[in-house]
């Protein structure tokens, strides 16, 4: 008896009658003799990917059954788009039918024709949302998660690997949670620069710490300043990849629980000018774990300044980081518990790193 492989499809149409033409796929796979469709998903609207102005896709993912190998099937999936008018033009064109051998089985294929799982598939809510129906807990051969998580790092974001743009990958967290830890790391695991926030050469801070709020403006001002160059979108175009231990979001909630109601309001009239000159990060790691413990850290590692740091505000910023993340859309987000997580063990790292590089040009 010929083994079965369980497989998943990607559909997209965004020119013409798109339900009708995901739809005529849909029924055109159904009629060959090797493949049984299993499962439709509901169809999803997105705009195109590349910036271009074009109709939005209409999308689905199809799971199948087929005792045909991937290369035949990938080919069956080429005869069906020429078949509904298929027409291949430059990148990012419109096109009638597009379908993508997304997943077959838990194999791996890189070869001159056929790459599985697809590339690109972990930066696409549309290919994830649809798969997430289908089957939730699918396991990506290749970063050994579920679909359900690679979906929930999107947050509804479709994104492009984009060697134009700074490789910045930024760690974010709470006080003590192990972002610098992280950070040096993971720059180490792959010979990069790692950009660290300048605690120590900030001449205020200990001060505002201290108690001299009036002086809390200018520990701010400072910050923004240092971190503005030093995440420059253009100076690190030529020092990728690059990761940092923090993200420059963070300056407004540290401002907003520091400054008083003028010194804020100055703030956050020059704060957009600042931000608008540093990159964007391609991919946040955010650290979590048990407020208490992070307070543990900060006291183990006894920086002075940070001895007065309490148990209620760690609270307010932990706060603060999650609303941040709850509606971020810049770039993926990897969340890590890091009491699951060994920052000192070589096989999570590992780990981690391989998740890295699917998201960032590494």
């Amino acid at each position: 008896m010929t083994k079965s492989t369980t497989a998943y499809i990607g559909l997209g149409s965004n020119t013409g009658d798109r339900e009708s033409y995901i739809h005529q796929a849909v029924r055109l796979l159904s009629q060959n003799k090797d493949i049984r469709v299993t499962g439709v998903s509901d169809l999803v609207e997105t705009p195109a990917l590349g910036n271009v102005e074009q109709c939005h896709f209409i999308n689905a993912a199809a799971e199948i059954s087929t005792s045909l190998p991937a290369e035949a099937v990938h080919q069956v999936l080429l005869d069906t788009e020429n078949r509904l008018g298929r027409v291949r033009a430059e990148k990012w064109a419109p096109r009638t039918m597009d379908l993508d051998l997304l997943l077959f089985g838990q194999q791996v294929i890189n070869t001159a024709g056929l790459t599985v799982p697809h590339r690109q598939m972990h930066l696409r809510s549309f290919v994830l949302g649809p798969l997430c129906r289908l089957n939730a807990e699918l396991i990506h051969p290749v970063l050994k998660v579920s679909v359900r998580q690679l979906s929930e790092r999107l947050q509804g974001g479709d994104f492009v690997l984009n060697p134009g743009l700074p490789q910045l990958v930024c760690i974010a967290g709470l006080i003590g949670v192990g972002k610098t830890t992280l950070t040096n790391r993971l720059s180490e695991f792959f010979s990069s620069r790692a950009l660290l926030e300048p605690y120590d050469q900030n001449p205020f801070m200990r001060r505002v710490y201290a108690g001299a709020k009036e002086l809390a403006l200018d520990s701010q001002l400072y910050f923004l300043v240092h971190r503005t160059k030093q995440l420059n979108a253009d100076a690190l175009m030529s020092q990728r990849p690059v990761f940092s231990d923090y993200v420059f979001d963070k300056e407004l909630i540290y401002a907003r629980r520091l400054l008083d109601a003028e010194q804020l309001s100055l703030y956050e009239s020059i704060y957009p000018d600042f931000a608008a000159k540093a990159a964007r990060p391609v991919l946040v790691i955010y650290l979590s774990d048990e407020v208490e413990k992070c307070l543990q850290r900060i006291h183990v590692r006894n920086r002075s300044y940070e001895q007065g740091i309490g148990v209620e505000f760690l609270r307010q910023l932990d706060d603060d980081y999650r609303r941040l993340f709850e509606t971020w859309k810049t770039c993926p987000v990897i969340r890590l518990c890091m009491s699951e997580f060994n920052v000192q063990r070589d096989e999570d790292i590992e780990h981690l790193a391989a998740q890295v590089k699917s998201y960032a040009l590494l």
